[in-house]
């Protein structure tokens, strides 16, 4: 090992005059494993095996992985450096790494995380992991005095551009410079491990962006994590031939567009010589539009896989369910019905059924609104397979959720207790659910009835939204908001239960609420309560002002060994952010996600009293919806409003 140490020295000497040239090899945070290898011979030798090889490898590609996993001690090993470095800079830098690293003595990991590259090894893979506790930022001294305002808006506008464009890139890379109101140029760059892929990357510089937000107006600062990187400064600190096109992506969402561009002139150019046998071109259209084949029907009865929007038989679902036997009715809510079915190929679904206008109009709105949905797909929302267009109602068909609704579990009368890191990450879940309808679709949809029943459960207890989309499914006459609310009492944010104001804000205000529930084990209004009990949100403010919040927490959690209060605590406040009375003073769930996963406190930003507290008993009970009409709902929520 000593002969290795002084090999890697040497080579780091010469490659630093060879290359004349910084490489950046500016300590940003290091740290090692609390676990102590078993074989310490063993260990030492896949180490050093692991580390040649990556210092060996990484001087072609600027990027490497290694593993030796001989005997009980296995080590996995990853090398990369920044994109814009050339070889002898990388390899300069990762011998500091290296020589760094090896302070870890005889643990099972540790990283060292540079301006210029990274290296890090543990005991088991860890290539795709994004984020981590640990994650920082990293501030200068100096704060900019003339144009702080207009410097930190220039800076934070950059930061953001960068974090959306470098997951768009193929080597997950971005730099570019931006001058502010008082002609400052401030540089920003920012790199992901290639090993994290783009939902790695992006999801890594969410929480570097959160981070590096507490530098301005500082002159410089950087967010460190394990799967990224995040700087900007006051002078030029990358090549200037690294820039980033930014407007390519920020502008137009993706490269995409140039390749659409070219396609246009492409095509542009071919109708240009159809035209010369137009009328040939024009005789097979008609021909084709006239023979179209009927409507597609895929028999569910024997399909294995059903993939996209699926016309699904009438008969087939009505054989599935046993003519829709009240036995294998598992739910119903102010949208319809739902059934439990088996195919006859054994997949297992559930049909909801909807009753709509047959008018032809209506039916065309709602295929249209069945293709879009259709092709949501994300791990944390009830998929929707299809719909049936046959019989008396519209059916909609969803996968199965073996574990039910979340109020079931949480309310009924399951045996199941959820520990805290179940409910954590059903939290977690649900927030990133959202925060994909909300922000990363291509069309926002806004949930509107987000609560405890509307999240469901699979075999390992991850959440899936339910119901998202479903008022954008009805008839237009069910689902303006101007004159019709949909939602659930105690769910639903004032301001749109009152006004019929609806953002993406009002889906963080149910949100919140649920947080609440899972958290206290309580329901947010409760039949079976005695009257004199207190609403859920007043009676957890009454414990938040008198700084005794933690008495809130579920009884049944203290069974368990781990018991973290401090998490808590953050979710506890995070959840009181989410429940503000005031639109403007609540977080998007892109935020959320980012304090969940980064464990940000939330200390920052004191919450104020929520709203609808004090009237918990003058609204207990009340439901509304948009299928049943909410005209009165909402003249009992006003009345009880004006009655504080």
């Amino acid at each position: 090992m000593e002969i290795f140490h002084q090999e890697a020295l040497l080579l780091a000497v010469l490659f630093l005059a060879i290359a004349g040239a910084d490489p950046e090899a500016n300590l940003l945070q290091d740290g090692c494993s609390d676990v102590k290898s078993t074989n310490v011979t063993l260990f030492q030798q896949n180490l050093n095996t692991t580390l040649k090889s990556l210092l060996q490898a990484v001087a072609s590609s600027g990027f490497a992985t290694n593993e030796s996993v001989t005997g009980t001690d296995p080590v996995y090993g990853l090398a990369q450096c920044r994109q814009d470095k050339n070889s002898s800079d990388c390899v300069a830098c990762i011998t500091v790494a290296e020589k760094q690293i090896r302070n870890c003595s005889n643990v099972s990991g540790g990283r060292t995380i540079y301006d210029g590259c990274f290296l890090r090894y543990e005991s088991s893979n860890f290539y795709t992991q994004s984020t981590a506790d640990g994650n920082e930022q990293i501030c200068g001294d100096e704060t900019v005095s003339n144009g702080s305002n207009s410097f930190s808006a220039t800076a934070q506008s950059l930061i953001s551009d960068l974090c959306i464009v470098t997951p768009k890139t193929g080597d997950l890379f971005a730099a570019q410079s931006r001058k502010d109101a008082s002609n400052t140029t401030i540089y920003g760059l920012a790199w992901c491990l290639k090993s994290v892929g783009e939902e790695g990357c992006k999801e890594c510089l969410t929480v570097a962006q959160t981070n590096i937000a507490n530098c301005f107006p500082r002159s410089e600062g950087r967010a460190v994590d394990v799967g990224c990187s995040l700087r900007y400064a006051t002078y030029s600190f990358y090549s200037a031939n690294a820039t980033t096109d930014l407007a390519q992506y920020v502008s137009s969402g993706s490269k995409v567009s140039s390749r659409v561009w070219i396609i246009i002139v492409v095509v542009g150019t071919v109708i240009v010589i159809a035209i010369l046998i137009s009328l040939f071109l024009f005789r097979r259209r008609l021909l084709t539009y006239f023979r179209r084949p009927p409507e597609r029907q895929v028999n569910t009865e024997t399909a294995t896989e059903l993939r996209g929007p699926v016309d699904f038989d009438y008969k087939a679902l009505r054989k599935a369910t046993n003519n829709f036997a009240p036995e294998n009715k598992i739910g119903e809510g102010g949208f319809g019905q739902v059934y439990k079915g088996t195919l006859k190929n054994g997949k297992v679904i559930a049909g909801k059924k909807l009753t709509l206008n047959q008018s032809a109009r209506a039916i065309a709105e709602f295929e249209s609104e069945v293709k879009l949905v259709s092709n949501i797909h994300h791990r944390n929302l009830v998929r929707l397979l299809g719909c049936c267009k046959q019989g008396p109602e519209r059916l909609l068909i969803y996968e199965y959720m073996s574990k039910s609704s979340l109020d079931r579990i949480l309310f009924g009368e399951s045996e199941k207790t959820l520990t805290w890191q179940e409910r954590f990450n059903i939290i977690l879940g649900t927030a990133r659910g959202l925060a994909y309808l909300h922000e990363d679709f291509h069309v926002c949809i806004i949930h509107r009835d987000i609560k405890s029943s509307n999240i469901l459960l699979d075999e390992t207890l991850q959440a899936k939204i339910a119901d998202f989309g479903l008022a954008r499914l009805l008839p237009g006459s069910r689902s303006h908001l101007t004159t019709r609310t949909a939602g659930t009492l105690g769910y639903t944010a004032p301001e749109y239960a009152i006004h019929g104001q609806l953002t993406e804000k009002a889906d963080t205000y149910s949100f919140g609420v649920v947080v609440l529930e899972l958290i206290t084990g309580r329901k947010s209004i409760d039949l079976k309560q005695p009257p004199e009990m207190e609403y859920l949100l007043e009676w957890l403010w009454k414990r938040y002002e008198s700084g005794n919040i933690l008495s809130v927490v579920d009884k049944r959690m203290e069974k368990e060994e781990v018991y973290n209060e401090e998490e808590i605590l953050k979710v506890l406040k995070l959840a009181l952010l989410c429940i503000q009375a005031s639109v403007v003073d609540r977080p998007s769930m892109s935020q959320v996600v980012a304090m969940l996963v980064s464990g940000t406190d939330v200390d920052y930003r004191k919450p104020l009293q929520p709203a609808f507290v004090g009237v918990g008993n003058r609204i207990r009970g009340e439901h509304y919806s948009s299928v049943s009409g909410s005209s009165q709902s909402n003249a009992t929520i006003t009345e009880s409003l004006n009655a504080r």
